[in-house]
């Protein structure tokens, strides 16, 4: 099921995809809650992110990821219209 919206092509609602060639953003999402539907940018493109938890990851990253989800936690909480729910759930 392709969506196409504001010259954008997604797989579908709710599912976030890379932009390479955007020149800030590093990811797209077609985010839909309701009968409200958004596109929404997020991420700094070319940005050294702390990525899924791993096995065996430094303290660095497991405090950079928990300062993410600290500074931006009311963002967060706002749902699936924000770009801060997608960035902590893609990126962090």
């Amino acid at each position: 099921m392709a969506i196409e919206y504001r010259g954008e092509k997604f797989e579908g609602y709710n599912k976030p995809k890379r932009t390479p060639k955007h020149p800030t953003k590093s990811h797209v999402v077609l985010a839909k809650v309701g009968d409200i539907i958004k596109m929404i940018r997020f991420g700094e493109q070319g940005a050294s992110t702390a990525g899924k938890p791993k096995a065996g990851e430094s303290d660095r990253m497991k405090k950079k990821r928990a300062s993410f989800k600290a500074r931006h936690a009311k963002n967060i909480k706002r749902g699936k219209l924000s770009a801060a729910y997608w960035a902590d759930k893609v990126k962090w």
